[in-house]
């Protein structure tokens, strides 16, 4: 009964990461995160420093949470013989 959520991001494939969301709720953290870009692009142009504050801010913020809501990031080289899919 107790079964546990699915992730939000899986692992790719190759490399070592998440690749694009696999549930409503990843889709909705990156079309957050997407629209945060130009909005802080936009509202600071005349500010370059924080521009660039606030991109790398929204990308730690993304990185957390697909670190929380992801699988466990690991090098990858493929599929793993026992990989069913």
């Amino acid at each position: 009964m107790d079964e546990k959520p699915p992730y939000w991001f899986p692992a790719k494939t190759y490399g070592w990461g998440w690749g694009p969301p696999c549930t409503w709720q990843g889709w909705i953290v990156l079309a957050i995160f997407l629209a945060i870009l130009p909005a802080g692009l936009i509202l600071f142009k005349d500010q370059p420093a924080l521009q660039a504050l606030g991109i790398v801010g929204a990308t730690v913020v993304l990185i957390g949470v697909c670190w929380l809501k992801g699988e466990p990031p690991r090098w990858r080289w493929g599929r793993a013989r026992n990989d069913k899919n």
